[in-house]
């Protein structure tokens, strides 16, 4: 059945004529919002592993990771392409020197076929995007979080909503594409508030989306929040919701790079739907059959002006 969406997975077939698979790697970077630069505690909703799945050792260098990481998924999948995906923390938090010899390493097998850096709007500046740009299928993965500069200031982002616009035309100018990440049910926000920061990202054009729920983890600082006073989260329902809510909103050719996750068994609080990552896709399926729309269908009506 065809997805109301298209998905990353459909766009890289699409390019490569068969699918490509990821290699998360950990290059030991920091975060300027962990390290004191900016602040100690980090955004509210990050625990100690920087958002990284933990798939591989950082005590591994980028090599032996991408390694590991072809020969797993070759064996597992058959996979034939990658793509070498910088994922813990802040992914260009080093001198543009360091970064080239870094993501020069990722491309150590002819089937390395792209690269895509996770990072902060903060954290690249002209130099840092030339660099980027010279490399095969280059793709900046840019936390957000959220359009809302109040919203950005509770959770202790440390960056504003124009730094991140800064940023993105910075990536833009350079043709590399961009996904954006965006946490749905932070708090104080409303469906009015997401609705508004969907027609925002959609006016921009942007490239890619990642969206994620609201995750109260045991190490991160919002844990110590909730079990001091509990606030409501969305339910699974709510959630699937307002992510189609979003999708109707964004381009068609916004590629969609996630809307659901798992692997928080370990040091999950809440909510405890979160690992249910296939109902949760196929929640999103059933919605929009029943809705009789799909990714794209209020573009045109939302962002016409």
């Amino acid at each position: 059945m065809q997805k109301a969406y298209y998905s990353f997975s459909d766009y890289l077939k699409e390019k490569f004529g068969e699918k490509v698979y990821k290699i998360t790697l950990d290059a030991g970077f920091s975060c300027p919002n962990r390290d004191g630069t900016i602040s100690s505690g980090g955004c509210i909703f990050c625990d100690e592993s920087g958002s990284f799945s933990k798939a591989h050792s950082s005590a591994l260098d980028i090599r032996s990771q991408v390694k590991t990481g072809i020969d797993t998924l070759s064996q597992r999948f058959g996979a034939n392409k990658f793509i070498a995906y910088f994922q813990a923390y802040t992914n260009t938090y080093a001198p543009v020197e360091k970064l080239k010899e870094i993501y020069d390493s990722a491309f150590c097998n002819e089937k390395i076929v792209g690269i895509s850096i996770g990072t902060r709007p903060d954290c690249i500046d002209e130099e840092k995007l030339n660099l980027i740009a010279q490399y095969k299928n280059p793709w900046l993965e840019l936390g957000l979080q959220s359009t809302h500069n109040e919203t950005l200031k509770k959770i202790n982002r440390g960056h504003d909503y124009e730094c991140f616009l800064h940023s993105y035309k910075l990536a833009k100018e350079r043709g590399i594409k961009v996904c954006v990440h965006m946490v749905l049910g932070l708090p104080g926000e409303n469906k009015d508030l997401i609705r508004q920061s969907a027609k925002r990202l959609a006016k921009l054009g942007i490239d890619g989306i990642k969206l994620h729920m609201l995750t109260v983890l045991e190490d991160a600082p919002l844990a110590k929040i909730y079990k001091k006073e509990p606030f409501e989260l969305f339910t699974m329902e709510q959630y699937c919701e307002i992510v189609c809510d979003f999708l109707e909103i964004l381009p068609p050719n916004t590629t969609i790079h996630r809307l659901a996750g798992s692997g928080y068994s370990k040091t999950l609080i809440a909510p405890k739907w979160i690992n249910n990552k296939f109902e949760t896709l196929n929640l999103i399926d059933d919605i929009f059959i029943k809705r009789k729309t799909q990714q794209g269908s209020g573009f045109y009506l939302e962002c016409a002006d």
